[in-house]
């Protein structure tokens, strides 16, 4: 293989001469019977929420609200106040047997603030010091949720902003598990602040922007179209317009057709969150797309996607689901036949199996459905929605192909998909003349491993436009 220019060049067989137009002295690397492949891609990241929950507090262990408070009152006697707030992140209370406490937080620390972040990002569990200042009104439990809490936590203020170095060792750490690429959802200014970090030297990864609704009039206005090229290095590229429909499983928020247990189907929320209405939906797609911006909707519970499903077939135009985790049995094929994409999180199905198990019971034969999504014609991405799992393909590759972590039995493992799909939704080039040399090297054929094998894939070497981000060789 020869590459120049950041592109395959050519491919030959082995001991051939090089092409006639090939004039520049070249670098020979030996992979001696290495694996070479197309470099990975992260199609569902927040990439900012990754690097600060990378050194927040880790709640993600924890198995009760009494758990959880003694880890913070161990972390609160441990770190001297430095007039920051003390932000934890991971805590899942979906099968807590308690709920959180406003008083027992506020108990633990009654002056400094203490913000713990769900592992879902869909509700925070703040004190009542961290409240004012976040400015929110937290209910008795002391959590915020959904609109009022993906605002504050996007916004915080009260801890220490991550710095470019920070970004640049996530960057790196995601090179070295052969991402070459992610989509990145992060609710921030994406236009400007990416092309300011690769500036700085965050040049690990290909970085497809989103723009939220606050911030999309003015890329309306500043004429930006799905595909526009945002910086000299040509690494960032202006993506989708990102719409969030409804809430999630773990915060009991996702928008589906029969209610939570345990609520009341009086309750206003019995049945999740809708955060943004069909007529409001539609409104987005079309200015959007009447603009040259593609979507990506957040759809997680049944009714949501249904809704979306809708309103993508009513306008008649292509897009992306993220996440689509529980779909109704007739709406499967619609995917196929409107020419969508399904954005999953496989890893996400390993996380929540117990709790979907809980709050879909019932329902869990349609939920993470990745082989019903691919035979109903669904073009499918994987991708980790980190923090909400970590940045590494391998794990949703894993997932997706053998639904099992840590020796449990396969979860509905009907659901699997075969390894060689799951490498194809997971990368965005091919190995061909004239492709870009984003490549792996790989000591291992991936085809031939088993789920257990493939999370501890370890990776040889990244090539981001032929230039080496990782080499271990």
């Amino acid at each position: 293989m020869v590459l120049l220019g950041g592109k395959i060049h050519a491919l030959l067989p082995a001991g051939d001469p090089l092409p006639e137009d090939v004039v520049e002295p070249l670098e020979e690397v030996r992979l001696d019977g290495r694996r070479l492949g197309p470099g990975l891609w992260d199609a569902h990241v927040h990439f900012t929420q990754w690097v600060k929950a990378r050194r927040r507090l880790d709640l993600s262990s924890t198995l009760s609200a009494e758990h959880a408070l003694t880890v913070v009152t161990q972390a609160l006697a441990a770190r001297p106040d430095d007039g920051t707030a003390l932000v934890g992140y991971g805590f899942r209370d979906g099968l807590w047997p308690h709920p959180p406490s406003l008083a027992a937080l506020d108990a633990v620390a009654p002056d400094r603030p203490v913000i713990l972040v769900s592992g879902d990002l869909h509700c925070g569990w703040v004190n009542t010091p961290a409240a004012g200042r976040l400015g929110v009104t937290p209910d008795e439990f002391g959590l915020v949720r959904e609109t009022e809490w993906i605002n504050a936590n996007h916004a915080m203020v009260l801890e220490t902003a991550p710095d470019v170095t920070h970004y640049r060792e996530a960057a790196d750490d995601a090179a070295r598990r052969g991402v070459v690429g992610i989509v990145d959802f992060e609710s921030a200014d994406n236009v400007v602040e990416w092309p300011a970090r690769v500036a700085a030297g965050v040049s690990a990864l290909r970085v497809q922007v989103s723009v939220w609704p606050d911030r999309f009039p003015g890329a309306v206005a500043a004429g930006l179209h799905t595909g526009d090229v945002l910086d000299p290095e040509g690494l960032i590229t202006f993506g989708r317009l990102k719409v969030v429909v409804d809430g999630s499983l773990n915060t009991r928020t996702a928008l589906c057709h029969d209610p939570y247990p345990g609520l009341d189907p009086a309750h206003p929320h019995a049945c999740g969150v809708q955060s943004v209405s069909p007529a409001e939906l539609r409104g987005l797609l079309e200015t959007a797309y009447g603009n040259g911006i593609k979507a990506a909707v957040h759809a997680i519970g049944d009714q949501a996607n249904q809704q979306v499903l809708d309103e993508f077939e009513r306008l008649g135009v292509p897009g992306t689901i993220e996440h689509a985790q529980l779909v109704s049995a007739d709406d499967f094929e619609r995917f196929g036949r409107l020419g969508l994409v399904a954005s999953v999180q496989p890893e996400h199905a390993m996380d929540d199996r117990d709790v979907a198990d809980h709050h879909w019971e019932g329902r869990t034969g349609r939920a993470f459905a990745f082989r019903s999504l691919l035979d109903g014609g669904a073009e499918l991405h994987l991708g980790s929605d980190a923090p909400v799992a970590p940045l590494d393909p391998w794990l949703a590759i894993s997932a997706a192909t053998g639904r099992s972590r840590d020796g449990r039995e396969p979860w509905h493992p009907e659901q699997n998909i075969p390894v060689s799909v799951a490498l194809d939704a997971s990368t965005r080039t091919r190995v061909a003349v004239g492709e870009p040399a984003d490549l792996i090297v790989l000591d291992h054929d991936p085809t031939t491993l088993s789920p257990e094998k493939l999370r501890e894939l370890p990776v040889a070497g990244t090539l981001l436009g032929g230039r080496w981000t990782w080499r271990d060789f």
